[in-house]
């Protein structure tokens, strides 16, 4: 055998190359990479629009909260002459927030917490055990998605009025609870689904009733995506209006921030107010962006979990 035959073809041999997109060394592999930078930098385009659309305003709230009337349409877009602190102290005492404030965080949390709790509990039982219904259960739930709150008003005025419940924060925190449920038994029963089972056999093994499971097993690892939900919920709860204004519309000293909020707007065209206005919006809004701002690694975290089993 002639030893030259074993060596590799010379470059001289090998075939040239042409101008096919598909041939080896060809340039056609960068059109779809072009196509995806194309699609990213589009993307980023999206966003930062988004962002300027969402922060513009809230600064702009931030600035007018320590301006004056004068300032406020003489010069909207000018930094205040000098920090008006005053604006948030008359907001607080003399359009009462403070005690709609008050009010907001009791709801908020009472009605947070009987949701978490609630929807958890439904949304294991769902998601780890087989039942005769167990769909039909969970379509239930997940339906109350599809319709939205103020088509319920009417009907829902009347039931909380029947229980004895209308002009209390007992009925509000009810239907915040049953409101908030849908998403919470949605979000929850995707997320326990990706949780081992390994780890819940083990605790049966070593005794543990199903109470138990749930509650010193198998929530401690659902943690990120409670976290997540109970924002969420936090947030949506915090800005609802229209609930409460159905709901404690003959109750003044038991308004929440919004009915106290929408109050001082309705005022501002006779008394002129309207740094307390914007003071009163910045109070609003602080709370939910710092809680944001503090559980943001954790929502992240409960959004990504559950999509990664």
């Amino acid at each position: 055998m002639n030893p030259q035959s074993t060596l590799p073809p010379t470059p001289a041999a090998l075939p040239p190359t042409t101008g096919d997109p598909n041939a080896a060394g060809g340039r056609g592999s960068k059109g779809p990479r072009s196509e995806v930078r194309l699609f990213a930098g589009l993307g980023h385009v999206a966003l930062a629009v988004w962002a300027v659309i969402v922060i513009v305003p809230i600064l702009w709230t931030f600035l007018a909260a320590f301006k004056n009337t004068s300032e406020i349409f003489s010069s909207p877009w000018t930094l205040p002459a000098e920090l008006r602190w005053e604006n948030f102290g008359r907001a607080w005492t003399k359009a009462n927030i403070g005690r709609y404030f008050l009010n907001s965080v009791i709801v908020v949390s009472c009605s947070t917490f009987l949701t978490m709790l609630l929807g958890s509990m439904a949304a294991y039982v769902l998601a780890r055990y087989k039942f005769w219904g167990n769909r039909a259960v969970y379509f239930l739930f997940v339906s109350g998605l599809a319709f939205p709150v103020f088509l319920a008003l009417v009907p829902l005025f009347f039931v909380v009025k029947n229980l004895g419940l209308l002009d209390t924060h007992t009925g509000v925190v009810l239907v915040y609870s049953a409101y908030s449920l849908p998403f919470t038994v949605f979000f929850l029963a995707a997320f326990f689904k990706t949780l081992p089972s390994s780890v819940a056999e083990a605790g049966m093994i070593d005794g543990c009733g199903h109470t138990r499971l749930f509650f010193q097993v198998m929530m401690p690892m659902a943690k990120p995506g409670l976290i997540s939900v109970a924002i969420f919920n936090i947030i949506g709860q915090w800005a609802q209006y229209q609930l409460p204004l159905v709901l404690l519309s003959n109750a003044k000293d038991k308004w929440v921030l919004t009915q106290g909020i929408a109050d001082i707007s309705v005022n501002a065209g006779y008394e002129a107010d309207w740094s307390g206005l914007f003071a009163a919006l910045t109070i609003a809004i602080l709370p939910m962006i710092i809680v944001y701002a503090v559980f943001q690694r954790q929502i992240q975290a409960g959004l990504t979990s559950g999509a990664v089993k």
